[in-house]
This record gives C-alpha cells, structure tokens and sequence, in this order.
C-alpha cells in the first residue's frame, strides 16, 4: 500500500516568513510559462511580440490568475462560507484556488493588456495558450505535496492512503499527479503542436478550451468530490460542470476561426 509522504507544507522560512511549497509551485509556474512565452517570441517572428511585453504581460496573468482563482474558489464552491468568514478570503497560502476562475481572471488580464498594446484580444490568447501547462502542472503537484484534493476510493495496484484525508487506511486515486501529467506535460504537447507554425485567429484558444476541458472532465471521475458539494445534477461534479462550457465554447471558437479564415 502507498502512503502519502504528508510532506510539512513549509518549504523553508526566512525569519519569521514561512515560504509553503504551495507558493513555490505557482512561481515555478509563473516563471515556466514566461520562459516558453519567450521561446516562443524568438522561433515564431510572426507572432509580433517582444520579450519586454512577455514580462511585462507576466504582471497581468499574475494578477489574473491570483484574483480570479481565489474569487472564483469562493464563488463557486464557498459562497456562504466566505460570507460568513470574510477574512479568510485573502488567505491563499491555506490552499483553495479555483482553475476556472482563474481562467476568467486571466482572459479579462488578456483584454486589458490586449487594450494597452493594441492588440487583438485572440492574438493574446492563443499567444498564452500554450504557455499555460506549467502553471496547471505544478499547481497540481502543489496540491499533491499538501495532500489535498485527494481522488475517489479505489482498489487500483497504486492506491494511495491520505492520512489528511481518513484516519484508516483507505485506498485513493492520487488524482493530484493524474492531474499534473495530463494538464501538464500532455497538455502542454497538444498545444505546442498546433503553435508550431501560424494558425487562424482563436483557433489555439479554441483548442486549449477543448483539451483542458476535457481531460478535466474526465479526471473528475477519479477526483473525490468536494464534501461540501457532493455529486451534483446528472451525477456530475462541479468540475464537470464547469468543464462542460469550456469544452463547447472551444468548438465554437473552432467552428467560427474556420469559417472567418475560409
């Protein structure tokens, strides 16, 4: 049987500064998502854009995805909880981000650094589509190290116990590193593929909305509902719910990118 490490959530302090690894994580994805952004900049000319305005565009996804994670974390699963405890809601490093949420955050970030550079906003998009596996990645991994998150019972050679979780020995998918590989390294191939040479407008976007949605759709079969929310209609979760629309914004952003470059 596997058990979970129970890892100390704190990385390292500096005084009385306790730095988690949870914060680690999104900087490695901040900083891996700028470095591929660059990359980028430097193979593919015709993108137009300069590695000063990848990292000045860092400044935006940072506030994006901070804001609109931890916002959309208490608005779609914790609405009356932080109604109730409204100083806990700037209490990030506890853990409770949402990637939906963040995803709004981001694409409002996209339209207001696409409104300073005059740029069109799909060009902003499908130009951090890519980039954006490593921050989903490791973010999963973060949740992996605080043993949260932990998947559905399982009998599986590989189940895993997570002590955090129950105090007897139960069997779970570790959906945390299903998560991090397919959101991550596999995700992250798909896309790369596509932005390998020029696409029409919107269609990396399109494709990101598809493939993100779907492999989160389906690893929510294997991720324990939220106990506070349960199996919601249809026996769906709110991942699932919430993957759903992105998955059917996607093809219609296909559909429509198709049809303007015919």
């Amino acid at each position: 049987m596997l058990i979970h490490p129970q890892f100390d959530p704190v990385a390292f302090k500096i005084g009385p500064l306790a730095v988690r690894w949870y914060g680690l994580m999104y900087l490695v994805g901040f900083l891996g998502g700028a470095w591929l952004g660059k990359v980028r900049v430097r193979r593919h000319p015709w993108l137009g854009w300069t590695v000063e305005q990848v990292d000045e565009f860092l400044t935006f996804v940072v506030l994006g995805v901070i804001l609109g994670g931890r916002l959309g974390y208490v608005l779609f699963y914790k609405p009356m909880y932080f109604l109730a405890h409204p100083l806990e809601i700037p209490q990030t490093w506890e853990g409770g981000m949402a990637f939906h949420g963040g995803l709004l955050g981001v694409t409002l970030a996209c339209a207001w650094f696409a409104r300073r550079h005059n740029k069109r906003w799909f060009d902003v998009t499908d130009f951090v589509a890519p980039c954006v596996s490593v921050g989903l990645g490791a973010g999963r991994i973060g949740n992996f190290i605080n043993g949260e998150l932990p998947g559905r019972i399982t009998s599986v050679p590989w189940g895993m116990w997570f002590p955090q979780a129950d105090a007897n020995p139960v069997l779970r998918h570790p959906s945390q590193l299903y998560e991090a590989l397919l959101e991550g390294p596999v995700l992250l191939a798909v896309l790369w593929w596509f932005a390998r040479r020029p696409q029409p407008r919107g269609l990396l976007s399109g494709v990101f909305l598809i493939a993100y949605g779907a492999i989160r759709f389906g690893l929510e079969f294997t991720r324990q509902p939220d106990d506070f929310l349960g199996i919601l209609a249809f026996g769906m979760s709110m991942g699932q719910w919430l993957s759903l629309p992105m998955v059917l914004g996607g093809i219609a952003l296909i559909a429509w990118s198709r049809r303007r470059e015919a």
